[in-house]
């Protein structure tokens, strides 16, 4: 059975993108807001979320304050991908089980399939 991963993207370009670059070796669902991710994870079960910081509405940090409020989906690793990377200390946001930051304006294709098995 292959890992779950859910994409948490507001920008539906990228998130197609992350999308396509992850199914070959994943199953994916890709949320556009942290309102429909709270949703997909129930229904779909993710091992991993990789995770926008700037979405519409609310932010990354909403949904991880949700998160870490349950104990059966707290411990889900998160990877942050966001252009905020260089400004994010992973002190900061290790205690809501993110594993990885990846900085989006520098990530190439293959980096997030790294930052999935490593973390899986």
């Amino acid at each position: 059975m292959k890992t779950k991963v859910l994409v948490v993207e507001d920008d539906k370009w990228l998130a197609e993108q992350h999308e396509r670059v992850l199914k070959t070796d994943y199953e994916v669902k890709v949320s556009f807001s942290a309102i429909s991710a709270i949703g997909d994870i129930d229904d779909f079960h993710p091992d991993v979320i990789i995770l926008d910081v700037l979405l519409a509405g609310n932010t990354a940090f909403t949904l991880l304050n949700e998160l870490k409020s349950h104990s059966d989906i707290g411990s889900i690793p998160i990877i942050l991908c966001t252009n905020l990377a260089s400004d994010i200390e992973m002190s900061d946001v290790s205690h809501y089980g993110v594993k990885r930051i990846l900085d989006k304006s520098l990530m190439e294709p293959g980096d997030l399939v790294g930052a999935v098995r490593s973390v899986t």
